[in-house]
């Protein structure tokens, strides 16, 4: 590997690492605990994790803020020359906004066999018939990506088995 392509790795777990940061506060609030950085020139523009519970929104998705934030940032909705770490792989909403948006490259963690728009259900990364094809690199920390949605889930299971047993 070269120093370049090391170098890449390193920047890569570094915001990855940002993005789980995020996912943790986001189970904090009882979401489920998704991560979302991005990034333009080395210079983190937003970050956030899900925020759909605590504001009882069906869009605030972790990326959908972190669009959003950073168009405001930018005085633009056209996200070029950024990087979008996300700790799972998005959802349609979400890949339609990061096509829309032109964010050129993606990078996740863990995969969504139910519901992902990256190639585990859907691949609106790379579907010729959209107007932008964006670059992705998946499996960034990946196995730390899915071990915090897998507790969270087990968790939640766990509780509510224990609430429906409680007398």
């Amino acid at each position: 590997m070269t120093n370049d392509a090391l170098a890449a790795v390193v920047r890569d777990e570094y915001y990855m690492q940002l993005a789980l940061a995020e996912a943790r506060q986001a189970q904090a609030l009882g979401e489920v605990p998704i991560g979302a950085v991005l990034v333009q020139h080395q210079r983190v523009l937003a970050r956030c994790g899900n925020r759909r519970e605590f504001w009882q929104d069906p869009t605030a998705h972790a990326e959908q803020i972190v669009l959003r934030e950073a168009a405001r940032r930018l005085g633009s909705w056209r996200l070029l020359d950024c990087t979008l770490y996300v700790t799972l792989e998005p959802c349609l909403m979400c890949m339609g906004a990061i096509v829309l948006a032109r964010v050129p490259r993606l990078v996740f963690g863990a995969r969504d066999p139910r519901v992902g728009a990256v190639g585990s259900v859907f691949n609106f990364a790379a579907d010729p018939h959209l107007n932008h094809a964006v670059r992705v690199t998946e499996g960034v920390c990946g196995v730390e990506c899915s071990e915090m949605l897998s507790g969270f889930f087990q968790q939640l299971r766990s509780r509510k088995k224990a609430a429906k047993f409680t007398p």
